[in-house]
């Protein structure tokens, strides 16, 4: 699914009704700052990994609503003239602040800031969310299952078992940037430039009267690169004898066995030693069959001798926690060019937002360069590099970090500036090898796929002042 088609009208209803209401009540030129963020790493990790910044800049730089959609809106009989007057002029006039793809993020951090006219910062909620929430999740899961394979190739193969086109297309471009090495979706592959890869299937070898004959046609047809499907009837007693011959006979510039099921560890030490024996030790082993991460790592454990690995369902529907869950809140409204901050207020703490326009600052050791934590704070605010400052566990205000040879970044870019588009997304490559220099910043104990080390995400001084003010104003008696 291309962006850069009219995606206007994929939007929650409510969010045209509450565009409309804001107009009738005459508050349609307020200024209002949304954040987009999350609340809790998928899978219990210890971070997730930013993708679809691409799609975002697209989906806000086509922004129009076309005759057909007014007329649509207008034969629902709820909508003012004068409103379907503004969005057949509509323009695209916010301010918006990302995080860059591929970066390490944390729960609660403003990933996304919209600033302008609430009609429009309002409205662009609902792509922001299915955009970011989705690639996002893919990225965050494909980084698991790539660091599970320990520098072995993992082939992103999930087309068929995606929950739709875009989900297909736009899971391979997250799984890439992520650290895979191709993908299974030929369309990604010419849309963005995640490498294609793939060999055959079990139908190529049936097609055949033996397995030697059906390898020997496809070594012939592709003879600098032939990787043989070795599981259609039994791997051991005739695929890999059979790839051996072809292998032996044909002498193809890279060769390969692929094993799609069976007992993993065991079929690829007896395949490995059955390859070395007839004097192929150049021949790589692929693996596919419903692995995950935590199959990939068993099965390295165990000695099996796997050079790659091709993973499909449960990598592209990130089946063992397929929802991200991103959330888009109010922050501020700005009037003569003060911004007054907004807090909502829950029973669930975990859902009390973090009120105002912020910037958020990430602070690197200078002597290892990896990360030490993140704080938010008021935007305009300065962390200084002095030895000493403070930051606190987030989920333990009395336990604090003092740091000492430091830098702090401002890790967000400036997208738009007043509706025009002020930023180049990088090239996938780039994002691909930004997001690696990124994760290598992190240290290794969080990088463990179960009870992660915490990562510091605190509220600078100014900004925890604010919140507990605003949370003081609210609070009632229970």
């Amino acid at each position: 699914m291309d962006m850069k088609e009219n995606l206007t009208m994929l939007t929650d209803f409510y969010e045209i009704t509450m565009a409309n209401g804001y107009l009738e009540a005459g508050i349609e030129d307020e200024i209002a700052y949304f954040d987009l963020f999350f609340r809790r790493v998928p899978d219990g990790g210890g971070f997730a990994i930013m993708a679809g910044i691409e799609q975002v800049v697209e989906y806000l730089d086509n922004l129009k609503f076309t005759e057909d959609d007014i007329d649509y809106l207008r034969s629902k009989g709820i909508f003012s003239e004068r409103f379907l007057e503004y969005l057949a002029s509509f323009k695209f006039a916010c301010d918006v602040w990302a995080v860059p793809e591929g970066t390490p993020v944390f729960p609660h951090e403003p990933l996304i800031t919209v600033r302008g006219p609430v009609m429009q910062a309002q409205f662009v909620e609902t792509m922001l969310l299915l955009i970011v929430n989705h690639q996002s999740l893919i990225a965050t899961k494909a980084s698991r299952i790539v660091r599970a394979a320990k520098g072995r190739p993992v082939m992103e193969f999930g087309t068929r078992r995606a929950h739709g086109a875009s989900s297909a297309i736009y899971g391979a471009r997250a799984a890439y940037i992520a650290g895979c090495s191709g993908t299974a979706c030929t369309i990604a592959d010419r849309d963005y430039g995640s490498p294609a890869l793939g060999t055959m299937a079990h139908s190529w070898v049936l097609m055949f009267p033996s397995e030697y004959e059906a390898f020997k046609k496809y070594a012939e047809i592709y003879p600098e690169n032939c990787v043989l499907l070795v599981d259609t009837y039994n791997v051991l007693k005739s695929g890999i004898p059979a790839a051996i011959k072809v292998f032996q006979e044909m002498k193809p510039k890279r060769m390969g066995i692929r094993i799609d099921s069976g007992d993993i560890t065991y079929l690829t030490k007896k395949a490995r030693a059955m390859l070395d024996e007839a004097g192929l030790q150049e021949c790589k082993i692929t693996i596919s069959n419903s692995l995950d991460e935590w199959l990939i790592k068993d099965v390295i454990a165990e000695g099996a001798q796997i050079d790659s690995f091709g993973v499909g369902e449960r990598l592209i529907t990130a089946k063992s926690e397929p929802v991200f869950g991103g959330v888009y809140k109010l922050s501020a409204l700005e009037k003569d060019g003060v911004i007054e901050p907004k807090i909502k207020i829950s029973e669930n703490v975990e859902k009390i937002t973090n009120p105002g326009f912020k910037t958020l600052y990430r602070i690197f050791d200078n002597a290892t360069g990896k990360v030490l934590g993140d704080v938010m704070t008021v935007d305009g605010e300065v962390i200084e590099n002095k030895d000493g400052y403070e930051i606190f566990d987030p989920n333990a205000v009395w336990k604090r970090k003092r740091l000492y040879n430091f830098h702090a970044e401002n890790i967000r870019v400036q997208l738009f500036d007043h509706g025009r588009q002020v930023y180049d997304c990088p090239p996938l490559d780039e994002v691909r090898k930004y997001c690696q220099s990124q994760i290598n910043t992190l240290w290794d104990e969080m990088l463990r796929f179960e009870n992660p080390q915490t990562y510091y995400v605190d509220l600078s001084q100014k900004l925890y002042d604010m919140k507990r003010e605003l949370i003081e104003q609210h609070m009632i008696e229970g």
